[in-house]
């Protein structure tokens, strides 16, 4: 089972969560709502765990592979439904800069089974949203 605690911070909407590690992160509403901007909104959040999971599925794949990994980049970006309460992505792309002498198909390979079947998160998102990714490779 995962345990995240969350302690308010202020009399608006800025949260700490932390897990039972000790690590911690920020939450917070945007200034439109009343939040103070000190932390990633909830749906951010979602984007970057997507994000942070494919990213440590795809150096765990290339790793395996043998493949000369320097360093990755991970962009990814959400498109929610208009008008609807609640406000669902309905569109999720993701693109990964994939740094070092890389072999082609061993990268598009990695990415793939990390979106398509690995990651927990992307699995979790595609029951609302389109889920498309890219990659590049920078010698």
């Amino acid at each position: 089972m995962i345990t995240i605690e969350l302690r308010r911070l202020n009399d608006a909407f800025h949260f700490e969560a932390s897990n039972e590690a000790g690590n911690t992160l920020h939450i917070d509403a945007s200034p439109d709502i009343g939040g103070t901007n000190q932390g990633m909104r909830p749906m951010q959040l979602l984007l970057a765990g997507m994000g942070g999971c494919s990213g440590i599925d795809i150096v765990t794949i290339l790793k395996k592979q043998r493949q000369p990994l320097r360093d990755i980049q991970i962009r990814v970006e959400g498109e929610r439904e208009k008008d609807a309460v609640p406000s669902l992505f309905v569109s999720v792309h993701t693109h990964y800069k994939l740094f070092g002498n890389i072999d082609p198909e061993q990268a598009r390979k990695a990415v793939s089974l990390s979106v398509e079947k690995y990651c927990s998160v992307a699995k979790t998102l595609e029951k609302t949203a389109t889920i498309t990714y890219s990659f590049e490779i920078i010698p």
